[in-house]
């Protein structure tokens, strides 16, 4: 038992590290020797760290421009006078109705916050349900992990000698 528990460890320690060295290397810039191209590269990596936050709060704050009756509307920051493409490259809703605003902030959206926090949970608790019992799987298999299924050296030569000591019987009885 003591054992499995060891092999679930390193097998939790080498996702670990994969997954890191994953990251690390998605988020690292190749080494340049001149300054001008570190510089750049550093504002790419700033790029992509600002991408990626700004994806993962996009993701944990949803908005829609589906207007309810109880929420009141709130001029967009870019002013009320633009028309409906400018209003959405401001990440605002432009108006489709008989509103006095022509381009509003959009609502926060619950349900798809509540949706997508029940699908994220869903899917840690399949991979932590799944993914111990795969690994143990494999691992129990194995030869290098598992020394039950490694061959003791005296019962194989026992084994060898009786069935050489029975082949032999069997070469006399059919002669």
């Amino acid at each position: 038992m003591l054992q499995e528990g060891i092999g679930t460890h390193l097998a939790w320690n080498y996702v670990i590290l994969i997954l890191l060295h994953s990251i690390s290397s998605s988020i690292t810039s190749p080494t340049h020797h001149a300054l001008e191209k570190n510089e750049v590269a550093a504002s790419k990596l700033i790029t992509k760290m600002k991408d990626a936050s700004e994806a993962l709060l996009n993701f944990f704050r949803p908005v829609t421009c589906r207007h309810k009756e109880k929420h009141s509307l709130v001029p967009c920051h870019v002013g009320g006078s633009i028309n409906a493409t400018e209003c959405l490259e401001n990440r605002c809703c432009p108006s489709k109705g008989s509103h006095e605003l022509k381009c509003y902030i959009p609502f926060k959206d619950n349900l798809q916050l509540t949706f997508r926090l029940f699908l994220l949970g869903a899917i840690g608790f399949l991979i932590l349900g799944c993914l111990p019992l795969c690994c143990c799987a494999c691992l129990q298999r194995s030869q290098c992990v598992n020394p039950l299924r490694r061959a003791n050296k005296k019962i194989e030569q026992i084994v060898q000698k009786k069935r050489a000591s029975s082949e032999e019987m069997h070469s006399l009885l059919s002669n």
